[in-house]
């Protein structure tokens, strides 16, 4: 029997010590051996051999032999809140059920960095690209396309290739219908009593304003062009928003809609500020979902975008034939304040 005692085990080591072929242990570890109806039982037994000696998969040989590394790239725009650390572990989880290797990468909102982080993520022969949030995906699209890179947009979409979006226009609506029917649980609500703060120029911004609008026109009649106040992507230009009218109005808005979680660091950055007492009455509605916001001293509602669906829909389009540019819409769900759901964090197993 070979001796692998000393040395990682290979494939045709693993064949030997299972007694089956080289090609049923290479089909047990890259994830295919369902589609070859391979038994469970013999699918375990190479598994559990290959955790045993140490196995691992050398990603570069494979790749040279199937023209596929194996590695699966996502692209962010930031790490650091929930929604998109969120993404980023349902898209590692599904990649590895896929027998694959996942590359999570940022660019920091910038279309230039965008480009060039692709460009390196082509030069380790990624086969696959999810595209989340870009600035330009339209630009990235055309690196990807010259490089003949399967690739998806997520989150925010593009012309060019097919794009799987949250449907912000409907999340919107839910949020400022909960919004509205609670402030009116203590009076009636003006026109000029709730505002949105956040978002910039893109495409999600523009589909929650439209939302926001839609439903605050219907039901209380009028929608101020001031009751929106565009602040991008930031904590801090949010929290000088919030003091800016705080400074003008000895108060802030009975009831608001904010753009994202990064607004409502800013909004958590104002209060802080200032006696909380000042601002118990206040109802807030946030496109985004984040456990802690929901326990606020204030009623919080939230809207959950649907990450793992995105990103299920994401591997289907790459899966199948290239097909048009087209957008398909997720729908999120409306979180009432005081609720805390399980996400994908709940996976992870917990370490002794």
């Amino acid at each position: 029997m070979t001796d692998i005692s000393k040395k990682k085990a290979t494939i045709y080591d693993l064949s030997i010590l299972s007694g089956a072929s080289p090609s049923t242990v290479s089909a047990v570890l890259n994830g295919s051996w369902r589609k070859r109806r391979i038994k469970e039982a013999t699918a375990q037994l190479i598994q559990n051999l290959a955790n045993e000696h140490g196995y691992t998969a050398n990603l570069q040989a494979r790749g040279l032999r199937s023209s596929r590394s194996g590695l699966v790239g996502l692209l962010l725009p930031v790490h650091d809140n929930r929604y998109f650390s969120s993404m980023a572990q349902s898209f590692e989880a599904q990649v590895r059920s896929r027998g694959q290797c996942p590359l999570v990468v940022s660019a920091c909102r910038d279309p230039e960095e965008e480009r060039q982080v692709v460009e390196t993520l082509i030069s380790y022969s990624i086969d696959e690209l999810f595209i989340a949030g870009a600035t330009d995906p339209d630009g990235v699209h055309k690196v990807c396309e010259k490089a003949g890179l399967k690739h998806v947009n997520i989150d925010l979409p593009g012309t060019l290739a097919p794009s799987i979006i949250s449907d912000n226009y409907e999340g919107a609506r839910m949020l400022t219908q909960a919004i509205i029917e609670r402030a009116q649980k203590d009076g009636p609500l003006s026109p000029d009593d709730l505002y949105l703060f956040g978002g910039r120029n893109d495409h999600a911004s523009h589909e929650r304003i439209r939302g926001f609008r839609d439903v605050k026109h219907a039901l209380l009649g009028a929608d101020p062009d001031v009751c929106i106040q565009p602040t991008g992507y930031s904590p801090a230009m949010t929290a000088r928003a919030f003091e800016t009218f705080y400074e003008g109005h000895g108060k802030l808005p009975r009831a608001f809609f904010v753009n994202s979680s990064i607004n409502l660091e800013g909004l958590m950055r104002f209060l802080a500020l200032h006696p909380h007492e000042t601002f118990a009455d206040i109802i807030v509605g946030c496109y985004d979902y984040d456990p802690f916001g929901s326990f606020l001293p204030f009623p919080v509602f939230m809207i959950r975008q649907d990450s793992e669906a995105m990103i299920t829909k994401g591997f289907a389009i790459l899966d199948a034939d290239r097909g048009p540019p087209i957008t398909h819409l997720v729908r999120p769900t409306l979180v009432p304040p005081r609720t805390a759901l399980t996400g994908p964090l709940d996976a992870l197993k917990d370490i002794e």
